[in-house]
């Protein structure tokens, strides 16, 4: 995973450094997803299975970040945590 540093303009534009754009060219479309805390950017050519994942994973994050928020949560231990997980 790479990560970089940007800022927002007063245009609302956002520069996606060099870096991370190796393989991306002038024209190229990009999905932005958000949600209460976070934005995920992934290339348009790229809608397959992964990006319906992508989208039950904010899906399922949002939904528990609120019950986290409200007091709705519960405690368990690794090995049950971990097999919740494989579940999904």
């Amino acid at each position: 995973m790479e990560i970089a540093i940007t800022k927002l303009s007063s245009k609302g534009q956002v520069v996606i450094p060099s870096e991370l754009r190796e393989d991306m060219k002038e024209g190229d479309k990009l999905i932005i997803i958000k949600n209460d805390h976070q934005l995920i950017l992934k290339k348009a050519s790229e809608l397959d299975k992964q990006l319906k994942e992508d989208l039950e994973f904010a899906r399922r994050t949002e939904a528990a970040l609120k019950r986290y928020e409200h007091g709705q949560f519960k405690s368990r231990d690794f090995d049950d945590f971990i097999a919740e997980m494989k579940r999904w």
